[in-house]
């Protein structure tokens, strides 16, 4: 290779090479073949993962509680690299949610309850007081194990 740089648009790399043999120089463009990472939602529809609506959730859910912007921050690192070892490319969006509730509810039990009311779209009171019971269930059963 005798010289390489970006073209002018910036999505490509133009790279001059020399066959050994012949002493013939040339050009090839190298372009990366991105595809996108995606999230199927509930209705079947697919739309490109945004790093960002995950966080605005999250932070959404956290607004006023003690945690770390660092925290939410792993948590995002950790749902885009979960997104990024599906070999299809894609994960439902019950997946990702779940994934991101699991983490929260270890981090703080308010934010795990806002953000799970948005997720699973509670219908009325009464599912919302299930999943109140099970998570204060769930904590007494950890506080008894640690007995």
């Amino acid at each position: 290779m005798v010289d390489s740089r970006e073209s002018k648009e910036a999505d490509s790399i133009r790279r001059r090479r020399e066959c050994e043999s012949c002493q013939k120089r040339f050009t090839t463009y190298e372009r990366i073949d991105e595809i996108p990472y995606m999230v199927v939602k509930k209705d079947g529809r697919r739309e490109r993962f945004e790093r960002q609506k995950v966080l605005s959730g999250l932070l959404q859910a956290c607004q006023k509680r003690p945690v770390s912007a660092g925290k939410l921050e792993a948590i995002v690192d950790e749902t885009e690299t979960y997104l990024m070892d599906s070999p299809e490319r894609e994960r439902t969006t019950s997946e990702i949610g779940e994934l991101i509730m699991s983490r929260l509810k270890g981090l703080d039990t308010v934010a795990y309850i806002r953000f799970a009311s948005v997720y699973r779209d509670f219908k009325d009171v009464r599912e919302f007081k299930e999943e109140l019971e099970q998570l204060l269930s769930h904590k007494s059963a950890a506080a008894a194990a640690k007995e």
